[in-house]
């Protein structure tokens, strides 16, 4: 299965970058339990790919809308702003 996700190096609130990754997945259970392990999983094969990964979270349709789990920082940033344009793919 292939998936989405975005890349991205954004400035922190103490004057560095944090680099994260947003994956266009969620658990096929669809418990935060199976998303934890998904998004383990993803986060592990990025960094295979050779990037940087501080923070990451999934971005998923639920009942219409869009949801977002992983670190909680990334998820406020999220819900704030959307999900970003993908960047790359991957197989999963």
């Amino acid at each position: 299965m292939r998936i989405n996700f975005a890349h991205l190096r954004e400035s922190s609130t103490n004057g560095g970058y944090i680099d994260f990754a947003v994956f266009e997945a969620n658990a096929t259970n669809g418990m935060d339990s199976g998303r934890a392990e998904v998004l383990r999983d993803l986060t592990v094969k990025a960094r295979l790919q050779g990037l940087k990964v501080d923070q990451s979270a999934l971005a998923y349709a639920e009942y219409g809308q869009i949801r977002f789990y992983g670190s909680r920082n990334l998820v406020e940033y999220l819900s704030a702003r959307g999900v970003p344009q993908w960047t790359h793919s991957m197989e999963a």
